[in-house]
């Protein structure tokens, strides 16, 4: 099967949406409270501006033989921010794609855990029987749902750059969902997964080939080029850097 020499992911820096989800959850309301944009339209904040010029920076860093070949980019605003910021002046080829989207939320969009619970009641209890694999919100999807997609374009890298460094800038979700696709992680080791860790902002996630002709990861959720950078932190790093 064709491989790719080398894939990582970055999750999109700090944004208007993270800051105000932070707000909400912990004031305990219903909703996050950024009605008047759609998800697609959520901006980065200040501090995931500067998170992602620091992240440019260790692109910069990176030697000439192991830097990426290409960048394939999430469509959504804070993710095309996120890249157009840690890509400049690198020249590497720069591509969107819609399947790097951030999972879709349907009718819980907008809401905190609070507010699933005290307005979608019977929701919470089939996402709870369910379980959180599984359950697809209406209008929405499942993980499965975004593994689908990403398949399809982990088919299409492999096929169009095999041998090639590939880059890309998405979202939490998506982070998790690589390591079970790439890996062939179990339902279970996935959910294990995202019970340990929150995927920080600007972190990194990548996988090189190994002697095998397989992809092995070799960091997970890191943000070292942050701290050594001393970049502004969020609260979304409080779960620390797993390298592997």
């Amino acid at each position: 099967m064709a491989e790719l020499a080398a894939l990582w992911i970055v999750r999109h820096g700090e944004s208007t949406a993270n800051v105000a989800a932070s707000r909400a959850e912990a004031a305990g309301a219903e909703l996050i409270g950024l009605t008047h944009e759609r998800d697609a339209d959520v901006p980065l904040s200040p501090t995931g501006q500067e998170q992602a010029r620091v992240t440019g920076r260790w692109l910069a860093g990176l030697p000439e033989a192991h830097r990426p070949d290409l960048a394939v980019v999430s469509p959504y605003l804070r993710g095309v921010q996120t890249a157009d910021l840690a890509l400049a002046g690198t020249g590497i080829p720069v591509s969107r794609d819609e399947r790097l989207r951030d999972r879709e939320q349907g009718i819980l969009d907008g809401l905190t855990e609070h507010g699933v619970r005290q307005r979608f009641p019977m929701e919470a209890e089939r996402r709870t029987r369910l379980g959180k694999f599984y359950y697809r919100p209406p209008g929405g999807e499942s993980w499965p749902d975004v593994a689908l997609r990403l398949r399809a374009l982990l088919g299409d890298l492999r096929r169009d750059h095999e041998g090639r460094r590939v880059l890309l800038f998405g979202h939490d979700a998506l982070v998790f969902v690589l390591r079970y696709l790439v890996e062939g992680l179990t339902e279970d080791e996935l959910l294990a997964l995202t019970r340990a860790y929150s995927i920080a902002n600007c972190s990194v996630t990548g996988w090189s080939v190994d002697p095998t002709g397989r992809l092995a990861l070799d960091m997970f959720n890191d943000v070292t080029h942050l701290h050594e950078e001393g970049a502004p932190r969020t609260r979304e790093d409080e779960i620390r850097a797993e390298p592997v």
